[in-house]
């Protein structure tokens, strides 16, 4: 093939779906080996984008070159007999099976009348973990992963095949930087073996550090194409919005304020040690630290969903005895998962009922039923507040945008009326627009004297939201820092080094 013929080319691609308009006559190339990101917001086109070229969605009009040659119709299966392989946001794991049959599982659909080869599943499995870096075992159930596990074993599925082209959708979201850079180092190699890698990533510090050409999308429209050397953070973050975005140093002087929320000592064997810290009223205390640093297990903890071998936890002076996630809840705590597409909501129900799911008890009348018209102005109160885009709260969650569903988490647990409100990786998968969305959520909600903790891998967030950061590792706090005081860059440093 010519190294003037691109590996992929789309003419005036198009999709509608009924009357809406998806993509509107995209032209757009990806050459061979080549490292593309592909970014917009949430709602711009990008998914619906990669899934026409994945042969999910069948255009509306237009077409779709391989290597100069028309490919339509084209369905999935031939999408990938083309060397077309996606690494969706959603992973589209098997939770029930291992992480070896996960990652093997497509190199072993034409042996469906033949005895399973366990050896081989294994050594590919095991040879595609060693290519990326990591190391899992390989016979541990995919449900039992954390969501930075499992996002490993997608993309490691993704790599088995014997692909020329692979699409990354937001395939570092629940990735620490140390595992980021891992796999930006993968992605280096693949273009060395001639594989052309699609990136899509709401970080755009990402896009700007691997990518060759950047592609905006927005409204279902292509804004242009450029060289990455010719755009930067806040000219990507213009093209997309519209807007200019400027993330500035929130950090306020908290240290007159009342205690909330007193740990000392908390301890539990194998996940943090000796955690001592106080959260004030209206405080946004961030912690950061790396994969395994004890982050989550330290909140699941605080959330009553883990029992705390040592130490104490008190609230408003109060000392708890926290045996499951409802007596945090019932005393004022609240916590949003990482993981909101599995823990944080029922995608398949509505905005009103999953808001309404952490109340039920209280909203009930004397009959265990809850009013229609109490369940709808509770909807209806939280979507106007959160600013939630959507026509009806009757909508199905899963019909919205990464940022709109996370307005919906937040929206549950704020019915409860927290004292404190428990954050972790509150906008993975979130573009940068809805990120600013949810910061002056975080902003207002402090204002109005709830303590917040948010926990993020994204130094540029905590400094964008928080007053104080503490610093975990290997399940310590070893170190806390005030936004202006110390740099991104220095804080950055702490963390990786």
């Amino acid at each position: 093939m010519s190294d003037d013929v691109p590996f992929l080319r789309l003419t005036g691609l198009s999709k509608r779906f009924g009357g809406v308009r998806a993509l509107e006559e995209i032209d757009w190339d990806v050459r061979p080996g080549e490292i593309h990101c592909l970014v917009g917001e949430n709602g711009c086109g990008k998914s619906t984008l990669i899934k026409t070229v994945a042969g999910v969605h069948p255009p509306s009009a237009g077409t779709i070159e391989i290597e100069g040659k028309p490919v339509l119709p084209l369905d999935p299966a031939g999408a990938k007999a083309l060397g077309i392989q996606v690494i969706f946001q959603d992973l589209s794991l098997f939770p029930n099976l291992s992480v070896a049959e996960n990652i093997a599982v497509e190199n072993h659909l034409d042996r469906l009348l033949k005895p399973v080869s366990w050896k081989r599943m294994r050594e590919s499995a095991s040879a595609v973990l060693a290519r990326l870096g990591f190391t899992l075992d390989l016979d541990l159930v995919v449900s039992d992963l954390s969501v930075a596990e499992r996002q490993i074993v997608a993309i490691a599925r993704g790599l088995v095949a014997e692909a020329r082209l692979i699409f990354m959708d937001e395939p570092t979201a629940s990735l620490t930087r140390t595992e980021v850079d891992r796999l930006l180092g993968i992605v280096g190699r693949l273009k060395a073996d001639g594989i052309a890698v699609v990136f899509v990533s709401h970080r755009l510090d990402e896009v700007v550090e691997i990518a060759e050409r950047v592609t905006v999308m927005r409204d279902g429209r292509k804004v242009g194409t450029w060289p990455a050397d010719q755009v930067n953070e806040k000219r990507i973050a213009h093209l997309m919005t519209g807007l200019d975005i400027d993330h500035s140093i929130v950090a306020r002087d908290m240290g007159k304020a009342e205690p909330v929320l007193e740990v000392s000592g908390l301890s539990r064997r194998g996940e943090f040690a000796d955690i001592d810290f106080t959260l004030r009223r209206g405080e946004v205390l961030g912690i950061s630290g790396l994969l395994g640093s004890g982050r989550t297990e330290l909140a699941l903890t605080l959330f009553g969903m883990h029992r705390a071998e040592h130490g104490s936890i008190r609230l408003e002076g109060r000392q708890l005895a926290l045996r499951s996630n409802r007596d945090a809840v019932r005393a004022g705590i609240a916590y949003v998962s990482e993981d909101r597409l599995s823990l944080g909501v029922i995608l398949q129900q509505s905005i009103g009922d999953n808001i309404m799911l952490a109340v039920m008890r209280g909203m009930a009348n004397r009959l265990g039923l809850i009013p229609g018209n109490a369940r709808r102005q509770l909807a209806d109160d939280w979507v106007r507040r959160l600013a939630i885009k959507v026509p009806s709260a009757d909508r199905a969650v899963q019909t919205l945008s990464g940022g709109n569903q996370q307005r919906v988490v937040l929206a549950k647990w704020l019915a409860t009326r927290p004292k404190v409100l428990i954050l972790d990786s509150p906008t993975v998968g979130v573009d940068i627009k809805n990120k600013q969305g949810i910061y002056d959520v975080v902003a207002d909600l402090a204002r109005q004297g709830v303590a917040v903790i948010l926990i993020s891998d994204e130094v540029s967030e905590l400094f964008a939201t928080c007053d104080r950061i503490l610093h975990m590792r290997a399940g310590r706090i070893v170190g806390e820092a005030v936004p202006g005081e110390i740099t991104e860059a220095n804080m950055k440093e702490r963390i990786y080094a």
